[in-house]
């Protein structure tokens, strides 16, 4: 403990009166509903608005920031921003992107307790919609550039912040910034977009918090499965029809899930996390690279999460078929969302899920594909081991491992341009708030939004980036 007037004290109060500010910012940007735009379409008015009265805000509550930055807007309301350092050498990218999912009309029967929009700060947390998916990480990345900019500090290097605006709906904002760098001959030497995050209670028998980096990403297949029939009155239904043949590929899809296999970054992070277990996952994960058959086996039984680890999934998500109760559906189809595993492809997947269905009378039609992405450098790389040492200045008793992303970013993008993307939001989320993510309740932490700023303030000043001041 400090004495009263320490440096100790000080900068105690200093970090939580950071994060009080980064509160009042996420709040003020939550009430912007910027939810995603439809795939690939020009914005409605109301689209186009709420993303200028976003981008004012932000203009408002960083003004150094936006004062020394070059902007470009990328895609339909994405920006990137620039900030010139000592160097061009070994430029970094750090993202964040400003879109929402959206929420139900009837957001309370869907059980938030505050409304989404409101941004309401209570019990030590901010709550509504982009909290944590993915605001809060944006204003993360601008309260630490604002406060460094305050303190004298200049980048040492080129630093590029990137703000999709439609990563929620796959949209093109971070294609269009990445084509954009690759224009310009920008090689990015570290990208950091969202994806893990400082994880309490996602790995059994860990005590400790993990911060989850990701170093790569499961690819993303979106395929529709279509089954045509004759169609007709209800009255008189056919033996098999189109709906009925649908329900059987669909349950033969759930019955049978991809093979599990545990691949290289997965080993890494169950090598990392065993020191910090007790009891028999100790042994067994301080022995992985011998055991991944059995391990491979193992996980799948833990929940969902650690199944997803070891194998390409399966979701279906939507379903259509008659128009009317008593008409019988000339076409039923259902869209199966699949995270392809890293090291398969998304065509090998695509051949999988034919052969698990095993009906020529269902076709299958591949509106959306992409690759696994390259794995970046983990270990003692120079950008991996920068991001660990500044998860230890704002997370101290947690452990830093690497793992496979299931879900997608925009980072995936900028992995055609650059070595090293890594997907990390500073931000503490245990299980029910990553269980909010696209849902109710959506929340995050106070005492987590300052953390976060000092993750970002430690990176950007630590000797891989650089520290320099004017």
């Amino acid at each position: 403990m400090g004495r009263k007037g320490s440096k100790t004290d000080d900068a105690g109060a200093e970090v939580v009166a950071r994060a009080d500010t980064a509160a009042a910012h996420l709040s003020r940007l939550v009430r912007i509903a910027t939810v995603t735009p439809a795939a690939r379409e020009e914005f409605t008015e109301a689209e186009h608005q709420s993303f200028e009265d976003l981008h004012a805000a932000l203009h408002d509550l960083y003004p150094r920031t936006f004062a020394a930055a070059a902007r470009d807007n990328v895609g339909r309301a994405g920006l990137l921003l620039r900030l010139a350092g000592a160097s061009a050498k070994r430029p970094v990218v750090l993202m964040a992107h400003q879109d929402v999912v959206p929420v139900p009309e009837d957001w309370a029967g869907e059980g938030w307790e505050h409304p989404p929009f409101a941004g309401v700060i209570a019990q030590g947390r901010v709550h509504g919609r982009g909290t944590l998916d993915d605001k809060g990480a944006l204003v993360c990345v601008l309260d630490a550039v604002e406060s460094l900019l305050a303190d004298g500090w200049a980048p040492a290097r080129d630093l590029y912040l990137l703000f999709g605006a439609d990563e929620e709906s796959y949209g093109d904002s971070a294609i269009a910034a990445t084509a954009l760098l690759e224009s310009r001959g920008i090689v990015p030497w570290l990208v950091l977009d969202e994806g893990g995050a400082v994880a309490t209670g996602a790995f059994p028998g860990l005590a400790k918090e993990m911060a989850v980096v990701g170093a790569t990403e499961k690819g993303l297949v979106t395929v529709v499965l279509t089954v045509d029939s004759g169609g007709g009155h209800a009255s008189t239904p056919p033996r098999r029809s189109a709906p009925g043949i649908l329900a059987r590929a669909l349950v033969a899809i759930e019955k049978n899930p991809f093979p599990a296999e545990l691949n290289d970054v997965s080993l890494e992070m169950f090598e990392g996390v065993a020191p910090h277990l007790r009891g028999p996952l100790r042994t067994v994960l301080r022995r992985a690279s011998s055991m991944r058959g059995v391990l491979a086996q193992m996980l799948p039984r833990l929940g969902s999460e650690m199944a997803a680890m070891v194998r390409t999934t399966t979701a279906i998500t939507q379903l259509s078929g008659s128009p009317a109760r008593n008409v019988l559906a000339t076409s039923a189809s259902a869209t199966v969302n699949m995270r392809v595993a890293v090291g398969t492809t998304a065509d090998a997947a695509v051949e999988q899920l034919r052969k698990t269905i095993g009906d020529k009378r269902v076709q299958l039609e591949v509106v959306e594909s992409d690759e696994p992405s390259p794995v970046s450098p983990t270990g003692d790389d120079e950008r991996f081991v920068a991001i660990g040492a500044a998860v230890a200045q704002s997370y101290p008793d947690a452990i830093t491992v690497p793992y496979v992303m299931m879900a997608a970013s925009d980072g995936r993008h900028l992995a055609r341009i650059s070595p090293a993307v890594y997907r990390f939001s500073p931000l503490r989320m245990d299980a029910e708030q990553r269980a909010a993510i696209h849902g109710p309740n959506e929340n995050v932490e106070v005492s987590a939004l300052g953390a976060g700023v000092q993750f970002y303030r430690a990176l950007l000043t630590g000797p891989a980036l650089g520290p320099a001041t004017r």
